[in-house]
């Protein structure tokens, strides 16, 4: 018997491609006995469903594991709020990079059944939390798998803060935003601004300031239980954002204080047997392997 008798489907939405792969994945695992739960707003989209559904919060309450049809998109979507069950997690890539849903659509049924048989790699991934604090009051948080990131929304004009580190002033400085990344997020938004890539295993947060004024600012790794806070100038005009994961927004206001720091919850990720890190790197990115020969 499966560990994991109790299975999510999340999958990206009005999509043929990941429709048909969820289909795919229904009609692999209803013969095996498994229980599904489709997430409600897919379920829409395959009127021949006639199974349970569920929101991403039921899934997680009633799944042994989800499973994301989609890109590193979805899987971010459906993390932060997974990741508060302790539910593991595979994806199935059909999006682009697929760095997080690693498994291929002509892999499917042959990668599920590895799975399930318990022949899988298991990483956790921590996430990082963040407050607004106005006038002393908390006046939002979120979280994000990838990264918290401060901009000056749509306005061209430079962003003024002050960086502090467990207390300790560290600068000072006007730049087009600052990148807080974790492991997970140093192959996204991070790397395409000049940041560290950093192996998923590492307990670290990278700091990647977005074309900063002060032309000795460079990107910093600091220890993932490092404590942040980001005070926002009074001279600065522009509307800030605080980003999570590219898809949730907070605005915030001059004078803000931004507290940000490891959360509490980890998200678990499964990938089948023969899961190597510089491998998808190479893929991915496009390194060259070696040309040389001994």
């Amino acid at each position: 018997m499966s560990q994991f008798n109790t299975i999510g489907i999340i999958g990206r939405l009005h999509s043929q491609t990941v429709i048909e792969t969820i289909e795919r994945v229904i009609d692999f695992l209803q013969p095996l006995g498994h229980t599904i739960v489709l997430h409600q707003p897919v379920a829409k989209d395959i009127p021949s469903y006639q199974g349970k559904v569920g929101r991403r919060k039921e899934i997680g309450e009633q799944c042994d594991l989800a499973i994301v049809v989609g890109g590193d998109g979805s899987m971010l979507a459906a993390a932060r709020e997974l990741a508060m069950h302790d539910v593991p997690v595979i994806g199935i890539n059909r999006g682009k990079l697929g760095f997080l849903t690693d498994i291929s659509p002509e892999e499917v049924e042959t990668s599920l059944a590895l799975v399930l048989g318990g022949a899988y790699e298991a990483s956790s991934r921590f996430m990082l939390s963040a407050k607004v604090m106005r006038d002393g009051q908390e006046v939002a948080r979120g979280s994000g798998l990838n990264d918290i990131v401060l901009h000056p929304g749509q306005s061209a004009r430079m962003l003024a803060y002050e960086l502090s580190i467990d207390g300790n002033p560290v600068y000072a400085d006007r730049a087009d935003g600052l990148i807080i990344a974790t492991p997970t997020g140093s192959t996204a938004y991070a790397l395409s601004a000049g940041g560290p890539i950093m192996h998923p295993a590492l307990d670290a947060i990278a700091l990647v300031p977005m074309h900063p004024h002060n032309l000795s600012s460079r990107p910093l790794v600091i220890s993932a239980d490092a404590e942040l806070v980001l005070n926002l100038g009074q001279d600065n005009q522009t509307q800030p954002l605080l980003s999570f994961d590219g898809q949730v927004n907070i605005p915030c206001q001059h004078g803000d204080r931004i507290l940000v720091q490891r959360h509490q919850a980890r998200l678990r990720v499964l990938h089948p047997k023969g899961h190597y890190f510089y491998e998808r790197c190479r893929s991915k990115l496009g390194w060259q392997a070696r040309t040389t020969e001994k």
